[in-house]
């Protein structure tokens, strides 16, 4: 789910963008750096998915697209660093045009979305005994989750 600005989001009925909400497990925060209203919007959408989640820690990165019309730019870069770290998210400036950073936000966001994923597992796996099996055996967990077939298990895929 990649939520651009809030107006964009006004346009997909409510409950298919709540839903679009639950499922997602990772949000692209986007805004123009040529519109300050489209920062601006970023907040009611994250405070939304996170409502909606009932999660603080929801991967999520922050974009300022639009990174090749410097000229036009009305949102500094510091701005949208500042609401970064407030938030925890990572910041990135893009640009579709000229494919600045494109391919760093996904994997990014792939990246929490699978140590978040990790950490989850890492809580609830345990053997009979109660001990949990990633403090007592090695080896890639994602590769024990196929191994057991959870083919329902969601995957980050970078094409």
């Amino acid at each position: 789910m990649v939520g651009a600005t809030e107006s964009l989001m006004r346009k997909i009925p409510v409950a298919m963008r709540d839903l679009y909400m639950k499922t997602g497990q990772g949000f692209l925060l986007v805004f123009s750096i040529t519109s300050p209203s489209s920062l601006n919007e970023l907040a009611g959408l994250r405070e939304e998915i996170i409502r909606i989640k009932d999660d603080e820690n929801v991967p999520m990165v922050i974009v300022g697209n639009k990174a090749d019309l410097e000229e036009s730019r009305a949102v500094q870069r510091a701005k949208g660093f500042s609401i970064s770290q407030r938030w925890g998210a990572p910041y990135y400036e893009s640009s579709a045009r000229t494919r600045t950073n494109v391919d760093e936000v996904f994997v990014d966001l792939c990246r929490q979305m699978l140590r978040k994923d990790d950490d989850y597992l890492a809580s609830i796996e345990t053997d009979d005994s109660g001990f949990k099996f990633d403090a007592f055996r090695g080896g890639n967990k994602r590769k024990r989750r196929m191994r057991f077939g959870e083919k329902d298990h969601p995957r980050c895929v970078i094409l």
